[in-house]
């Protein structure tokens, strides 16, 4: 945190019987840019506290007539809302101690050391405006079915919003799992904003959209020369997320060498670039994310065993959209309000037929879909509601969708392999040879689908025209 003078929602009382100690610590506090008063004991702290409502109590241990402890006892109902700092002389700290299990934040010994005093306030207003944060969310998902930029208010998303409240305080890493298009970046840039971090970068990666060769280099960086075209020196992932956040989405992509790298960061704290000799420490929270089973990933090789359980500290399953879907209706107003203001519309709903149409569709690209799909109602619909006709052929692209599975013909002593072949020319014949979309209905990424379909053609099983 910043050390100059900054303005301050914190409200600091100055509990002190000593005037001197009081009022210099009073004018300290004041000059750190936090409102401040005093009292010069507990029972006229009692009364300052009805009209000045501090948020943070500094109050000496030993004072007459109510000393700190028997304050924080006569507190105790509101201590949720009001930190207490005890200050400590020499031969009291075991009362101090006793104080912080009564429910104080923490002591410090007198004299007061200045810089760990503001540290200490420091950390109780990050604690407090991440409190703060928290109650509007609980009240903003109350009052319209939202946390934060995550929508609704069906029970798994409910579950959801539990564990990032948890979550978030912390610095531990993060896995959140879920099919393409359910908003696994939303849900870690959500996680960032309620951390202690939120003021530092939030740096995303997709590692399936960056080459193998060039990935490990984004993540690290790289000096000038360590490679062909490494012409300047180049800054990494880690580094521009440095004292923040980092989301590596798609981490079943990444090669096992990088994953080896990537583990021992995590452990260590330290990095090198690419073609560097010196090791940079570095304060970076890793969130990642995968659309695939991870227990698969593990059992094909493709996700190191020590680096998921590095990266599961906590784990964060989303819920495809045909799961949720009484969730549709926020979700449809909310993409709706959001294309009204960008495009200068004034749609108010859909209607009934529309919304039947979409509610009956089973959302194979999630979330994203549904948004792309809106966005387009909007921009065609001329009067104030999207109408059927505004639609994608909604019903026939569900027909389709299902119909590979039924028109694969298995036959018994086919290997693995050759049954994968059959899948991915159907599902791609399926969707009219939209890769992206293929990709989608088998539940793998972009580029795990160009891999599998170079290999195929290696092996003559597709044309070469792709």
């Amino acid at each position: 945190m910043s050390q100059g003078t900054r303005t301050s929602a914190e409200r600091v009382l100055i509990v002190e019987d000593e005037a001197v100690t009081r009022s210099g610590l009073t004018e300290l506090v004041r000059s750190w840019g936090y409102a401040a008063d005093e009292a010069a004991d507990g029972a006229e702290a009692l009364e300052r506290i009805t009209e000045f409502r501090p948020t943070i109590i500094v109050s000496d241990l030993i004072m007459p007539r109510m000393n700190g402890l028997e304050l924080l006892k006569a507190i105790r109902d509101d201590v949720e809302h009001v930190k207490v700092i005890l200050l400590t002389a020499q031969g009291t700290v075991d009362t101090a101690v006793e104080a912080v299990k009564a429910g104080a934040e923490d002591y410090l010994s007198k004299p007061v050391d200045p810089q760990k005093l503001r540290r200490l306030l420091d950390r109780l207003t990050e604690l407090n405006a991440q409190k703060r944060e928290n109650q509007a969310l609980r009240r903003q998902l109350t009052d319209r079915g939202r946390f934060g930029r995550i929508i609704g208010h069906s029970p798994s998303m409910r579950a959801i919003y539990r564990v990032i409240e948890q979550a978030a305080p912390t610095p531990a890493s993060i896995l959140i799992l879920g099919e393409s298009g359910t908003g696994k970046e939303l849900v870690a840039q959500t996680i960032h904003q309620l951390s202690p971090r939120a003021d530092a970068p939030f740096v995303g990666l997709n590692c399936a959209a960056i080459p193998e060769t060039l990935l490990e280099s984004e993540i690290f960086g790289h000096e000038k020369g360590a490679f062909t075209g490494a012409l300047d020196r180049r800054a990494g992932c880690f580094e521009l997320a440095d004292r923040g956040t980092l989301f590596l989405d798609e981490i079943a992509e990444m090669a096992p060498a990088t994953q080896v790298k990537l583990l021992r960061v995590l452990q260590e704290r330290r990095f090198r670039r690419l073609g560097g000799r010196v090791e940079q420490d570095v304060d970076v929270r890793v969130i990642a994310a995968t659309n695939v089973n991870p227990q698969q990933a593990l059992r094909d090789g493709r996700l190191r065993e020590d680096l998921y359980y590095r990266l599961n500290v906590f784990s964060i399953e989303l819920p495809p959209l045909r799961d949720r879907k009484q969730d549709l209706p926020l979700l449809i107003q909310a993409f709706i309000d959001e294309f009204n203001v960008r495009d200068h519309k004034a749609v108010r709903a859909l209607t009934p037929e529309a919304m039947k149409m979409l509610s009956e569709y089973d959302w194979p690209g999630n979330v994203r879909e549904l948004r792309n799909v809106i966005e387009r109602a909007t921009i065609l619909a001329r009067g104030e509601y999207i109408e059927a006709e505004h639609l994608p052929p909604l019903g026939a692209a569900r027909f389709t969708a299902k119909a590979p599975a039924a028109g694969v013909a298995l036959v018994p002593g086919m290997t693995v392999d050759e049954a994968e072949q059959k899948l991915i020319i159907a599902t791609l014949e399926a969707s009219g040879g939209n890769k992206t979309r293929a990709a989608e209905m088998l539940g793998i990424s972009l580029k795990t689908l160009h891999n599998k379909l170079n290999r195929m053609k290696g092996e003559g099983h597709v044309a070469q025209s792709g």
